[in-house]
């Protein structure tokens, strides 16, 4: 039998709407009939509960772990860390935190001991359930902590110069890298005092690391390296006294220091006692910052040289508003230096990130720190999208009586971190940037 075509879609027309009747009936039905189960967009009871989770979890706070040192032979830098944190978390919370979300610091005090960094470390991830951790100054309690990260897909920022040669996924690094200070320093006492080097340091990785870098900038311009020795990070003011002797007798150009902790008070006390001069034979560092020369007395410290992207004494006004507030929070007495400011901005740096992703999550957070920047005290600073370390502004400082660095020469933009060093040659193009305000 033959049925037109017409008729043939006229039926399936009919068809099609009978069943969509049928499931708007069985809508309905769902709706209307007791005993049926709504959907949860009409359930006032169970969409209820569902804001109030929202909004529980829009209140609580987003935690992070902080392991600075408060006791030990590094507890006077790491305590200014500390306190640089705590700084920018209060004006974070005070700018409303991370959409409406506090951040909450769980901190603990490693001691100054590298085991207890990878205990901490390993307590506040799987215990305290936090995936981001600032802290650390020593490499070797640095290297304690990454392996921890690593294996729980947590971040470590990490807001202290090191020896470069490094590069791991789950850290950011944002103090300076050895272009960023070690050749600037090794160009200026080159320049300014001669080429016949000492070296001395605490004995652990960083020193060994640095000391090979300056060698090896200071053999390629000729120059000699008188001796280098090494002393326990517990050594004692004779044990310096002795070292101090050695450079006595030796007359280098010029020392360079790579001891840490209260190890640098005692250097430089042991210089003092043995009668040598900084205008002669100053001794050089890429550590010994305000909070040491404060430690050890602004009397001992005058005249020595440090190569940092930040100091105090910074004209900026960026920075004066930040130790002004540092001041005012926790006592006039209180001076900054290169690591506080690295603690103190990688965190606003963490909560614009946080921000920007509405999130702690550290995937996240790994797409979208890469490549941001923060107009810090320093200057704006920025972190590399393939290395994870941070652009600095180098810097020479000489310490004065006051107990704060004259600065002496200092770069006009920031320098790109290159923490494997390419090349260690004094004529690169981060030690050629033109600098400013020679003495």
């Amino acid at each position: 039998m033959h049925v037109p075509v017409r008729d043939l879609h006229r039926a399936a027309c009919d068809r099609s709407a009978a069943l969509q009747r049928d499931r708007r009936d069985l809508r309905l039905r769902a709706i209307r009939e007791p005993g049926r189960a709504s959907p949860a967009s009409v359930d006032p009871a169970r969409r209820t509960a569902k804001k109030d989770w929202m909004k529980q979890r829009s209140q609580e706070p987003i935690h992070v772990g902080v392991l600075f040192s408060q006791t030990g032979v590094t507890s006077v830098i790491e305590s200014s860390q500390r306190q640089a944190t705590l700084l920018a978390t209060e004006e974070i919370n005070q700018a409303g935190g991370i959409g409406g979300r506090p951040i909450e610091l769980i901190a603990y005090d490693p001691q100054s001991r590298p085991a207890r960094y990878h205990a901490l470390a390993e307590k506040l991830i799987v215990e305290d359930r936090v995936r981001i951790i600032v802290g650390c100054y020593m490499s070797s309690s640095r290297k304690a902590v990454i392996p921890v990260v690593e294996r729980w897909t947590a971040l470590l920022l990490y807001p202290t110069l090191y020896e470069g040669f490094e590069y791991s996924r789950n850290v950011f690094y944002t103090g300076a890298a050895p272009n960023q200070n070690s050749v600037q320093l090794a160009d200026f006492m080159l320049r300014r005092f001669g080429s016949r080097v000492f070296m001395v340091g605490s004995d652990y990785i960083y020193p060994y690391e640095s000391n090979r870098i300056m060698s090896d900038l200071i053999l390629e311009r000729g120059g000699e390296k008188v001796e280098e020795v090494y002393l326990p990070l517990d050594a004692s003011a004779e044990d310096f006294v002795v070292i101090a002797k050695r450079i006595k007798d030796a007359q280098p150009s010029f020392i360079f220091s790579t001891v840490v902790g209260d190890s640098t008070a005692l250097l430089h006390q042991a210089y003092a006692k043995v009668g040598l001069k900084p205008d002669k034979m100053p001794i050089a560092s890429l550590t010994t910052s305000e909070a040491e020369v404060q430690q050890m007395g602004a009397h001992i410290a005058e005249g020595h040289i440090t190569s940092a992207p930040y100091f105090q004494s910074l004209a900026d006004a960026v920075n004066q508003r930040c130790v002004g507030n540092y001041k005012s929070r926790f006592g006039d007495e209180q001076v900054t230096n290169q690591c506080w400011e690295a603690a103190y901005f990688q965190l606003h740096m963490l909560a614009d990130a946080m921000r920007r992703v509405d999130s702690d999550n550290v995937s996240d957070l790994l797409r979208v720190l890469p490549g941001s920047s923060y107009a810090a005290p320093q200057g704006t600073v920025r972190i590399d999208e393939h290395n994870h370390h941070t652009y600095l502004r180098p810097r020479i400082g000489r310490a004065n009586a006051g107990g704060q660095f004259d600065i002496l020469e200092q770069v006009e933009r920031a320098v790109r971190p290159d923490p494997y060093l390419v090349s260690h040659s004094l004529q690169d193009w981060s030690a050629r940037s033109r600098l400013t305000g020679r003495a």
